[in-house]
């Protein structure tokens, strides 16, 4: 029978507060000497009690919201309880049964399918573990400066069909969480760390499932690309199991090796009952029904929503509003500057209601392409960001109005635009230092051209004898010889002109 596979995620999403889940260590230690950030609460030791961190309850909630789930109105604390050198109290403070949120839903926007509803079974607050360094001489050595880190949890329903929608989940929410500001969400930094749960199911002839198989959970996945190729690989390597007549029959960890590109067994996968949880005795139970009313008050509008509203307020097309909706300091940025744009449109005496759309429809289309391509540009090659760059977007705005005006040309735009960002220049100032007005004068553009024709006696000859794509060499001497200054449509007509 065929197989289709049945996916889930478990990702864990490192908190973005100044102090520890229970204590008050820092919660960012990354870069400190190791075992210097610790103290008796998050070391465990006896008479020790943890506080919890009131910012961090409220940060899973707000994540909680945003994922469209039910607050739990009285939450609490459990341990799970394991031995791992990891682990300095011999248990993790964590939530089993009363998590902060649960039955929650993330729809997932992939270009060229259909969009899909992931469930969200529940997501709940725990602190995180120490970390465990592998040394060269064969021992392991433990740094406990991010034990006691807080984490939010957020366990998926196993209704992935595919490792792009699996990829596709985790990107949204890295964006979610940086939008929510809860989180940095850098997978390299270990701030969203993800697990993927994979097994195959049999479906007959009339399309009925068979029952659901023992999943095998793979860890140690750092990027979007190792989630969508440790999915795929393993997808195969099970598949191959069945055809075999060997289909897994107990739940397994493995571990994703990103240099060999496969997963290596680590060990078998414990249950609930293994963990023997119970409820955490040193913390009272949580009541959040209130504080839930009061936060959902707050929410921000959410990546989702805002690529919506940027297609339908601002006429962007989806695949531009989803390069500048990525981002939330970009987001933040378009709207600022075409919000100035906004005016300058209305502004527009030659600009009638009936021209209104298909002159917004071109501004749009110049303000994506220039901040999406040739703004991105510059900033790479000068390994900038736009939370740096001294342009404004008030003076991005300006920019494009003069560009839309035909006060510069393209070439002579990409000059202004390096000005802008070397010293925060106004455009019109750069305009002027860099003498990039644009060529109105017509006489003295076919002058020009007329000179730039007579340099070029043997290119003119084959020009007329038929090689049409020695016009653009034309063109090229002229914003050569204009400074760019050029209009390069009344310049490409004249120089039609003086060739015939």
């Amino acid at each position: 029978m065929p197989l289709i596979p049945v996916i889930g995620l478990e990702t864990h999403v490192q908190l973005k507060t100044k102090t520890k889940m229970f204590c008050a260590c820092s919660a960012h230690a990354e870069h400190e000497a190791a075992n210097t950030n610790i103290c008796p609460i998050c070391m465990g030791h006896p008479g020790t009690l943890p506080v919890p961190n009131a910012q961090a309850v409220r940060f899973a909630i707000l994540l909680g919201l945003a994922l469209g789930g039910k607050i739990t109105p009285h939450s609490k604390f459990d341990r799970k309880n394991y031995f791992y050198p990891d682990l300095p109290k011999a248990y993790q403070i964590s939530q089993f049964d009363l998590p902060v949120m649960s039955d929650g839903e993330l729809v997932l926007e992939i270009p060229g399918e259909e969009d899909a509803r992931i469930g969200i079974e529940r997501a709940h607050l725990e602190e995180d573990a120490a970390k465990n360094i592998h040394g060269d001489d064969g021992k392991t050595y433990v740094d406990f400066n991010r034990g006691g880190v807080p984490l939010v949890e957020i366990v998926t329903r196993p209704d992935f069909t595919s490792a792009a929608q699996a990829k596709a989940y985790v990107q949204e929410l890295r964006l979610i969480v940086r939008t929510l500001g809860i989180s940095d969400g850098d997978m390299e930094r270990g701030h969203l760390r993800c697990d993927v749960n994979v097994s195959l199911r049999e479906v007959d002839e009339d399309g009925n499932l068979g029952p659901l198989n023992p999943k095998t959970e793979i860890k140690n996945i750092n990027s979007f690309r190792a989630v969508e190729r440790a999915i795929q690989y393993e997808i195969q390597r099970q598949t191959k199991l069945w055809e075999e007549g060997t289909p897994p029959t107990i739940t397994t960890t493995r571990g994703w090796n990103d240099v060999t590109q496969r997963t290596d067994e680590q060990r078998t996968k414990e249950g609930a009952a293994d963990y023997r949880y119970f409820p955490e005795p040193d913390i009272p139970p949580l009541a959040l029904a209130a504080l839930a009313e009061d936060i959902a008050r707050s929410m921000p509008e959410l990546p989702s929503a805002k690529r919506r509203r940027f297609v339908t307020e601002f006429g962007f097309k989806l695949e531009d509003a989803r390069h500048m909706v990525d981002d939330p300091a970009v987001a933040d940025f378009v709207e600022a500057a075409y919000s100035e744009l906004g005016g300058w449109l209305e502004s527009q005496p030659e600009i009638t209601p009936e021209t209104m759309d298909a002159e917004r429809k071109k501004l749009t289309k110049l303000f994506a392409g220039w901040l999406i391509t040739k703004l991105a540009g510059l900033l790479e090659e000068r390994g900038g960001n736009i939370r740096t760059m001294k342009v404004t977007p008030e003076n991005f705005a300006e920019f494009i109005t003069l560009l839309a005006e035909g006060k510069i040309t393209n070439t002579n735009g990409l000059k202004v635009l390096e000005r802008m960002l070397n010293d925060g220049s106004d455009p019109e100032d750069a305009i002027r230092e860099l003498g990039a007005t644009r060529m109105d004068d017509v006489v003295a553009l076919r002058q020009v051209i007329e000179l730039v024709v007579a340099e070029h006696p043997n290119e003119a000859e084959r020009y007329r004898a038929g090689e049409a794509k020695l016009l653009a060499f034309f063109l090229g001497q002229v914003m050569k010889a204009t400074q760019g200054s050029a209009d390069a449509k009344l310049a490409t007509n004249t120089i039609k002109e003086v060739l015939s």
